[in-house]
């Protein structure tokens, strides 16, 4: 019994989309997680913005709304705790929890880094027309969702 046959032009259109969007994944998490001078990180934001949008939160519930680990969770709430922009207080109903909440200083940075920091990082996007934004939006929403019914993601 031969191989089945191999339809070289598509595996090599596959692996050049395989290798453009992997460098474009690993550019923007790059291009994301750059602090701007004397700034945060975009992850340490988003860990601010979570908090001064929805108050204070158990670090469990935090890491599943911004798809952290518990671990990287960790580390940042370390960080920010440490530069006194956020704190750890007990449950008022049970003991057993810890919540976040930020501190004044943390309600600060939030309100004066958050919008200007997602204004620079989108504006990456403004390279793209309108038309082509949406098309790319849908595109990667159509990936996104193919990964998830595949059980290789939680699409988060």
């Amino acid at each position: 019994m031969s191989a089945p046959s191999v339809d070289q032009p598509k595996v090599t259109a596959h692996r050049d989309l395989v290798d453009v969007s992997t460098r474009f994944s690993q550019a923007y998490l790059r291009f994301v997680d750059a602090a701007p001078e004397g700034g945060l990180t975009f992850p340490r934001l988003r860990v601010l913005e979570a908090l001064h949008c929805q108050g204070p939160a158990k670090m469990s519930s935090l890491a599943d709304l911004l798809a952290l680990t518990p671990r990287n969770l960790t580390a940042l709430a370390d960080s920010l705790e440490g530069e006194g922009l956020l704190r750890r207080v007990a449950h008022p109903t049970d003991r057993r929890v810890t919540l976040l909440e930020l501190t004044p200083d943390g309600m600060t940075v939030a309100e004066e880094s958050l919008t200007p920091r997602l204004q620079e990082i989108s504006g990456l996007f403004d390279q793209l027309d309108p038309t082509e934004q949406e098309a790319l939006r849908a595109l990667l929403q159509r990936l996104v969702d193919s990964m998830v019914s595949a059980g290789a993601c939680d699409g988060a």
